[in-house]
């Protein structure tokens, strides 16, 4: 994809994520110095079951100390370790967690599972805690994935590029390459812009329509409540100016004001302020970007993407569409951060986390 940046070694990283959604662990393999991405390497999917996704959701918005939390510490863990031991001749891992809670306002979040005791059973170097340091010194502690966007963004040239990731939240990154280096004035902004999967999954479970609405479906075939829809708009958190950073639940209203639409139109107006979300933030801040790059779940959903594609000035295509690994690129990213780690160099900034000051999150345990 790049070339190797001199002096620095190329390491193969293996980076793991589990995202809001509470589907399961993304695992992703990276050839990078830090700087440069040399390769993108196989991938694996390893799904929470059930009983493990039921211990998660019992955990959400808990701090460590308690039983719940501890509980959902010890899935994230053997779910990491098992997809990791999958993969041969890794040098390093990135090993986000997952997160149960995540409060900005009080310089606190938390990512359930301890690095050091999947250290311990991989028997090679990890790097975890990415967020700590960063709100530390005043940052939102997210999003995280924008440097690895950048990376991405100055593989692909020196035009503006917008990603888009659609997980459990929504999250834009806007991405100047020009400007040669991620931490650079303005070469990135990056702030999460709305809900995405997160109230549409738990609206679909809670209604025993499965796990999620399969491709947007059902939403496709609803009526979008506009009042609802204003209603959302009308929200504090759309106002602010990014850096921002949002908590899974942030808009779990959504769902009590949708109680008594039907499935269908339930959903569809859901997708709807999730697009209306993400039409906000690029209106406001993503004008420059020509083009648009869906990554997440979310860009299986019709409904969203039909609404993206109908809203926006902008090309907006999927991952696939521009040659990337769609369904891992958070995991490649926690990959490319970890190598960053190791190599003592800078994860956030303040245009993507409001940080002082351009730090280097992450601690480094060995087996």
């Amino acid at each position: 994809m790049a070339r190797a940046t001199a002096m620095r070694p190329v390491r193969r990283v293996l980076g793991m994520m589990s995202g809001t959604s509470l589907d399961g662990v993304d695992a992703a393999l990276l050839e990078t110095d830090g700087a440069a991405v040399l390769r993108a390497g196989e991938s694996a999917y390893r799904p929470y079951s059930e009983a493990e996704r039921a211990v998660l959701a019992a955990a959400l918005g808990h701090w460590p100390g308690t039983p719940e939390a501890e509980a959902a510490a010890r899935v994230v863990e053997a779910a990491h370790v098992d997809v990791a031991r999958g993969f041969e001749r890794v040098e390093l891992v990135g090993f986000h967690g997952q997160t149960l809670a995540h409060d900005p306002g009080r310089g606190r979040t938390h990512q359930a599972g301890c690095g050091a005791r999947v250290a311990e059973a991989l028997g090679c170097a990890v790097v975890w805690d990415f967020r700590s340091s960063d709100m530390a010194l005043g940052g939102q502690g997210a999003p995280l994935a924008p440097f690895y966007h950048f990376a991405l963004a100055r593989a692909a040239g020196e035009a503006p590029l917008a990603f888009l990731n659609l997980g459990g939240v929504a999250n834009l990154t806007l991405a100047r390459p020009a400007l040669l280096l991620p931490e650079a004035e303005g070469a990135l902004l990056a702030f999460d812009c709305g809900p995405a999967n997160a109230p549409m999954d738990d609206l679909a479970r809670a209604r025993g329509l499965g796990g999620r609405d399969d491709d947007g479906r059902l939403a496709l075939s609803g009526a979008a409540d506009s009042d609802i829809v204003a209603a959302f708009l009308g929200s504090p958190y759309l106002t602010r100016m990014p850096p921002k950073s949002l908590d899974r639940n942030e808009f779990h209203w959504l769902l009590e004001a949708v109680a008594e639409l039907s499935d269908n139109d339930a959903l569809a107006t859901l997708a709807a302020c999730a697009v209306a979300g993400v039409l906000r933030g690029m209106a406001e801040w993503g004008r420059d970007a020509a083009t648009l790059l869906a990554c997440g779940g979310g860009r299986h959903n019709g409904a969203l993407m039909a609404g993206l594609r109908a809203g926006l000035a902008q090309r907006v295509l999927t991952a696939e569409e521009a040659g990337l690994e769609g369904d891992m690129i958070e995991a490649q990213a926690f990959a490319y951060l970890a190598a960053r780690v190791a190599a003592g160099l800078p994860t956030s900034c303040p245009g993507t986390t409001g940080v002082a000051a351009a730090v280097g999150g992450g601690q480094i345990s060995r087996p």
